[in-house]
């Protein structure tokens, strides 16, 4: 519940909710939202972008309900919504004739222009700018609320202020249960990012927020359209011209990092620096792609959509960031996108949740010599998988990516039977392992081969270049001789081979700790 003050007595606000959509709409329900917003109440509603916190947009008192709801700060200014074309000339001094072209071929949608104002729009509505900010929204519920509410409705978006923005009912109530009077709960949104915002008072007209309607759309109707040069950039002192250009926006309650770089370089770096923050001890979340979730196996991994289909990411986007917080995650690592397209906006909201936190990709990964370490023996059942397991109990201060391969390998095979027992008497096991031969795919700067003996290393030298990071494993960690193969000798060879192994396996995990610099947040 939430308390507000009128006339000197404090009331309890009992928020109502009422399902309603598109197709089969519950039109007494409108009509009591509309009779609410009326009235001065405020009342959440579904666009095609993001939930609306809608109120009178010609009331002062309202407005400042809408503030007080949200958290918002009142320099931020609201949007008009609109549900017909000749509803704007109330609201605005002049209207541009290249304004006419831009409504009539993207109203109603998701695109917000800027005008001048007129007298009838109070300034509390507009943050106190000599400007308007103007929406038609797509949505059928939306433009069935503004006609039932007089045709005028702020909605800035339904959460308080900061939070990533609803695109479910629930997501609304989360936020404002309480605090406002109604939410007409339509499902979930269509885009999932707020509106593209176009100036309409300078020349040429500028993008001021991206959004669904891109320059590559506008620019063939209306031609040229400049673009603010802060929208990817850091946050101005000036007073915002529109919503989300001042301040923190869009934000989880964990610490947001962007990771910037080509998708290889940014896939090793986020698993370095999950697999860093998980070692201190954080819980960490993973914004990843349909092309990129089966590279991440450490902390809390969302599918966030595919690069083939940006607007699956658009779409999803806030969806995910209430998911960390649901999930108390402390820091979050995000892949980027392109900024071109629906794309730009992406990266506006996610630097803005980010809070202009970015790491280069290039420059985690350059911190780190090797991401995947492959052990060579001659069949792959014996000396390369036990020095593989060896490894991966021991606690390395960067992740790496542990295999081995075998010289020839004719038909896989599983580990031998002698090499398995030796392991499980250490309380270890290669039980799910099968023999894979070398190939070029380890053929890397970023990956290391180490070999049991030197005609080992010699051959790959010579089948696949001078430029392969080969060395004998002795000869890596600084030691003398090779690893004698104990196959067709008892078992006491292959403890014999193994204890070997660990000896040189603990001087490797020194080695490779010693390359580490410190990462994560």
């Amino acid at each position: 519940m939430f308390f507000y003050k009128k006339n000197d007595i404090m009331e309890i606000m009992k928020t109502i909710i009422r399902k309603t959509d598109e197709v089969n709409m519950d039109i007494q329900a409108i009509e009591e939202a509309g009779d609410l917003l009326k009235k001065g109440g405020l009342v959440a509603f579904p666009t095609e972008t993001v939930y609306g916190l809608g109120a009178d947009a010609l009331n002062e008192a309202a407005a400042e309900k809408t503030y007080a709801a949200k958290g918002r700060p009142s320099d931020n200014p609201l949007i008009v919504h609109i549900a017909d074309l000749d509803a704007l000339a109330r609201i605005t001094e002049h209207i541009p004739a290249v304004a006419i072209q831009v409504a009539e071929k993207f109203w109603p949608g998701p695109l917000t222009m800027i005008f001048d104002k007129s007298e009838a729009v109070p300034y509390g509505t507009t943050g106190g700018l000599d400007t308007v900010a103007v929406r038609m929204p797509s949505n059928r519920i939306a433009r069935e609320l503004i006609r039932a509410a007089g045709g005028y409705v702020s909605a800035p978006s339904a959460n308080t202020s900061g939070r990533p923005s609803p695109t479910t009912a629930e997501h609304v109530r989360e936020d404002l249960d309480g605090k406002i009077e109604m939410i007409l709960d339509g499902g979930s949104v269509d885009i999932g990012l707020e509106s593209t915002i176009l100036d309409m008072t300078v020349t040429p007209p500028m993008i001021l927020r991206p959004g669904a309607i891109t320059v590559e759309m506008l620019e063939p109707v209306i031609g040229d359209v400049s673009i603010d040069e802060t929208i990817l950039g850091n946050e101005s002192n000036q007073a915002p011209k529109a919503p989300g250009m001042k301040y923190r926006h869009y934000a989880p309650k964990a610490k947001l990092m962007i990771v910037e770089g080509n998708i290889k370089e940014e896939v090793l770096a986020i698993r370095q620096l999950c697999y860093a923050s998980v070692r201190k001890g954080k819980k960490v979340g993973i914004i990843a792609t349909n092309e990129t979730l089966c590279y991440y196996k450490n902390g809390v991994i969302k599918n966030i959509g595919s690069r083939e289909n940006e607007k699956s990411i658009a779409r999803n986007l806030y969806a995910v960031l209430r998911e960390f917080d649901a999930e108390e995650v402390e820091i979050i690592y995000s892949e980027s996108f392109a900024v071109s397209g629906i794309g730009n906006a992406i990266m506006n909201r996610l630097e803005k949740a980010a809070g202009h936190l970015r790491i280069s990709a290039a420059e985690v990964t350059r911190r780190q010599r090797y991401s995947r370490i492959v052990f060579v023996s001659d069949t792959d059942t014996c000396r390369g998988p036990m020095a593989a397991e060896l490894l991966r109990q021991k606690e390395l201060i960067q992740e790496y990516v542990i295999d081995s391969r075998g010289m020839v390998v004719l038909f896989p095979e599983p580990v031998n039977q002698k090499a398995e027992a030796i392991m499980k008497s250490a309380q270890l096991t290669m039980a799910d392992h099968t023999s894979v031969g070398i190939s070029e795919a380890e053929i890397d700067e970023k990956i290391l081969l180490l070999t049991m003996n030197e005609s080992q290393k010699r051959k790959i030298l010579s089948e696949y270049g001078d430029e392969v990071n080969v060395y004998t494993l002795t000869e890596y960690v600084g030691d003398n001789g090779e690893i004698l193969n104990p196959y067709g000798k008892p078992l006491s060879s292959y403890a014999e081979c193994m204890e070997k192994l660990s000896e040189l396996i603990e001087k490797l995990t020194e080695k490779f700790n010693s390359f580490a610099e410190t990462l994560g947040d």
